[in-house]
């Protein structure tokens, strides 16, 4: 893998209505032509990525989504999705036609963007074809309580003011998340445990696996990569003790009975729980596993989509855990990729994957939708780890989701 994961660089998410030039604007912000543009209403339907850079915010990813005013059966799925791209937009640019000024779809789009606290951009395109004059975009900046920038996508006016606009408003605190840094020091040796089976991709490891081994090179620390039948024979072979050994959650058992007691051991799913979510309320969310009868309904969510082995951890291990620990049948729903359920209210705990595939404030939302609606939910690698009786070894470094773990009343 040669660039930065899509969801690790910051979401930039473009709204407005039909033929408003949203598609133009990417067009222009990336001086490409990555974005159908056409005078047909409703050119773009589903929402599209585009990976690009903005210096000096990095690594970004530019959506392009249906416009606010579709219409029709599909139009509507079409908005649905639109909105729905607000739970994983760090940064938003409304879109307004220059010819046509704002209207109730950009007031209630705007409402929304405000309710989840994205900062957002105002943007008015199409100013080289029609005379626009300063007081009518001070009205509009007052019905809309938004600064508004021109630009004409077709000549490329405005295009570098959108651009310094878009680097002032860019949110950067979630980007200095570390995943391991405040673990280890400099020097420290840190094993990773990496199962290769018939589910890992060929010729490669997987995303959560290259980027722990990426935090720990870039804070000066020596990754040792071994498979589970190894990692004894590694440890021993060292010469000097590791700092941390990080396992794949499904050979947790193994590595624990292998790994002296005295040597820290968390998982890859628990280090993302904490990157990309809330570790404690994730915790948290284990309680609800001993208080869940039979005929209970279970939401099993995942942020990617991939082939199911006959062993899948989502589809069989998990439920098999479950309903070990239920003593009885449960109800499963399974979700994956973009689409998380409106309704939660029919579950009684969601289990969701590591989220290395979802960015931060994706993972966040559904924590937060779950929690308002009080509904428990647990990460994969705090379940396994509950499951296989070592959950209190594996959160150990992480003295606040230990507290959460112990205490006796808990919210669920």
């Amino acid at each position: 893998m040669n660039t930065t994961p899509n969801a690790s660089r910051l979401h930039i998410a473009i709204f407005g209505r039909r033929n408003a030039g949203k598609s133009s604007i990417i067009n222009a912000l990336t001086n490409q032509n990555i974005a159908i543009v056409s005078d047909v209403a409703g050119t773009t339907t589903d929402p599209v990525q585009k990976a690009m850079e903005i210096l000096p915010i990095g690594p970004v990813v530019i959506i392009d989504t249906a416009g606010l005013d579709d219409t029709g059966e599909l139009g509507e799925l079409r908005v649905k999705k639109t909105y729905e791209v607000l739970n994983r937009t760090d940064l938003a640019l409304l879109i307004i036609d220059g010819l046509m000024g704002p209207s109730e779809f950009e007031e209630e789009i705007l409402e929304k963007i405000r309710e989840k606290n994205i900062p957002v951009v105002g943007v008015v395109n199409k100013v080289d074809l029609v005379d626009f004059h300063f007081s009518e975009k001070t009205e509009w900046e007052k019905r809309l309580k938004l600064e508004l920038v021109e630009t004409s996508a077709n000549s490329g006016y405005g295009i570098e003011e959108l651009k310094r606009q878009i680097i002032k408003k860019a949110p950067y605190d979630d980007r200095e998340l570390s995943l391991v840094s405040d673990l280890i020091n400099p020097g420290d040796f840190v094993v990773l445990v990496v199962p290769i089976d018939k589910a890992a991709p060929k010729g490669r490891l997987i995303l959560p696996q290259q980027q722990v081994i990426r935090d720990v090179i870039e804070n000066d620390a020596i990754a040792v990569v071994t498979k589970e039948y190894e990692l004894k024979e590694t440890l021993e072979n060292l010469g000097k003790k590791p700092s941390l050994v990080i396992t794949d959650s499904q050979a947790f058992l193994k590595v624990s009975a292998d790994t002296p007691k005295d040597i820290p051991l968390t998982s890859f799913s628990i280090l993302f729980a904490r990157y990309k979510g809330d570790l404690n309320e994730l915790t948290r969310g284990l309680k609800a596993l001993e208080k869940l009868k039979p005929g209970d309904k279970v939401l099993i969510a995942e942020g990617c989509t991939h082939h199911r082995q006959s062993d899948d951890i989502g589809k069989v291990k998990i439920p098999r855990w479950i309903r070990q620990i239920v003593g009885g049948d449960i109800q499963f729903d399974f979700s994956s990729g973009m689409t998380f359920p409106d309704n939660l209210d029919e579950y009684k705990l969601i289990v969701h994957c590591g989220g290395c595939m979802l960015n931060r404030r994706e993972m966040m939302y559904r924590i937060s939708y779950a929690k308002n609606k009080d509904i428990p939910i647990v990460n994969y690698g705090l379940l396994i780890a509950y499951v296989q009786g070592i959950l209190p070894r594996a959160i150990e470094m992480f003295p606040s989701a230990k507290v959460i773990y112990n205490e006796e009343d808990q919210l669920y």
